[in-house]
């Protein structure tokens, strides 16, 4: 794939505030051919490689950023102090880079000892100086003959773990490069791209090993999350979004908070009973964003996505476990420990993407213990359980909601909200001072169409 006509992207940074922004400036650059690892500068001798105890520690750490979302809890709370509201206004643009891609920007930098390491879609990474902006390195992966992926060209970022970088690419490989240099030190095939397989999240680094998901619930893909050894790129586990067994679930009738979806049970039960349930080796559940981890509890955490077909699910009755869902499962083995489905048999693409975050809590007694949360494409904040996943309570509806579940007709049906939102991939952040939890969320209804 190339593109006649590629302007670079640009991002800025405010001063005192690692905070990043799109700009566009017409320049021609060459986004995904050939590939190659450009030196701009040497690297400074402050970088140092990244300890397991750092990575531990990071949310604590007022001098980087060394996890995607702030720490293995996900909170993307930032412990830093200098910028205020009294002072918030003065901030002012201190540097301008420029990458070589023209494209969307989703990425969570880095920044380890002065150096940010950022990647743009088309599997880009630089390393550039967090103060000035000055370019350190710039890799550019060389990308498969085949990719096959939804919603974006996008990468959400890299892990660091000693003085490697890991990097998931669209053609579903893993990359390990060099935190100095940029040079690609060993890659592995993740899955395969012909078949619908691709990769956008940043992997996170625990215990030596690498966790990564994979999307590409839109192409009849069986979801997973896979562990890789960081040394050697070797595989250690996988576990599977889709059970072999198992994926048609209790056959629930309401969604989380209680709502009908309108399911024809019966009708679904007999399609099962006559097709069997050989469906589930192409059943979707992607993981689109970074697990969150429990280290006292060795428990991996993260959200499933849509099943596949999406939208139609005739061919596919059940409530299509693990799709939807809140899973929890063991660090060292990949065995389940638990779930919880969202929306069962999801006909409208509301699938959970964004990254739970691991955070004390209250139950329905008043007290405090250890939770998890995750805000829902349905417009809800949900609160749970984290040792076995039950439902505390969930959260007074964050956008407005409009024929809930109405079913695709031929002429259309308006559903509010849509596929896009309320909480789409976007993480949220949780302040453990105030104990507020932050939410972006998207207004943006749908029209569900079914071709007859």
């Amino acid at each position: 794939m190339s593109r006649s006509r590629t302007p670079l992207f640009s991002l800025f940074t405010c001063s005192a505030l690692g905070m990043l922004a799109p700009g566009v400036t017409a320049l021609a650059a060459d986004e995904i051919q050939g590939a190659a690892t450009t030196q701009a500068a040497s690297m400074p001798d402050a970088l140092r490689p990244v300890t397991h105890q750092q990575l531990d520690s990071a949310g604590g750490n007022q001098a980087a950023w060394l996890q995607p979302n702030g720490s293995y809890t996900e909170t993307r709370f930032a412990p830093a102090t200098q910028i205020t509201p009294a002072n918030v206004s003065k901030l002012r643009p201190a540097f301008v880079f420029q990458t070589a891609v023209m494209e969307s920007m989703e990425t969570a930098p880095i920044v380890s000892n002065g150096v940010m390491f950022l990647t743009t879609s088309y599997n880009h990474v630089y390393a550039i100086d967090a103060v000035t902006g000055k370019e350190y390195w710039h890799y550019k992966h060389k990308m498969g003959s085949v990719t096959t992926y939804c919603c974006g060209p996008n990468n959400r970022g890299v892990a660091i773990f000693g003085d490697r970088l890991y990097m998931g690419t669209l053609d579903s490989k893993l990359v390990a490069l060099d935190t100095k240099t940029g040079k690609l030190l060993w890659e592995t095939q993740i899955a395969d791209p012909e078949l619908g397989y691709s990769e956008t999240m940043a992997p996170v680094v625990v215990d030596g090993k690498v966790l990564i998901g994979t999307n590409g619930g839109e192409y009849g893909i069986r979801g997973f999350v896979k562990a890789f050894d960081a040394d050697s790129g070797q595989l250690l586990w996988t576990f599977y979004t889709i059970p072999d067994t198992g994926q048609e679930g209790i056959w629930a009738e309401n969604d989380a908070v209680g709502r009908n979806m309108k399911r024809d049970v019966a009708n679904e039960k007999q399609q099962l009973a006559a097709k069997g349930g050989d469906f589930y080796k192409t059943l979707g559940g992607g993981v689109w964003m970074t697990p969150a981890i429990d280290r006292k509890e060795h428990t991996v955490y993260f959200v499933v996505g849509n099943p596949s077909p999406d939208l139609y699910g005739a061919v596919r009755p059940g409530d299509n476990l693990y799709t939807d869902s809140l899973v929890a499962i063991d660090l060292d083995t990949g065995k389940y420990k638990w779930h919880y489905q969202y929306i069962a048999h999801d006909l409208w693409d509301l699938d959970a993407a964004s990254p739970p975050i691991l955070v004390d809590v209250r139950d329905k007694s008043g007290r405090m213990i250890p939770g998890i949360i995750h805000g829902g494409k349905t417009g809800f904040i949900y609160v749970h359980d984290r040792r076995d996943g039950h439902l505390i309570r969930f959260s007074e509806v964050m956008i407005p909601q409009e024929g809930v579940w109405t079913l695709p007709t031929p002429t259309g049906a308006r559903m509010l909200p849509g596929a896009n939102g309320g909480v789409e991939w976007s993480p949220m952040a949780f302040d453990p001072k105030t104990r507020m939890a932050y939410a972006a969320n998207l207004h943006q209804p749908m029209t569900y169409q079914v071709e007859v």
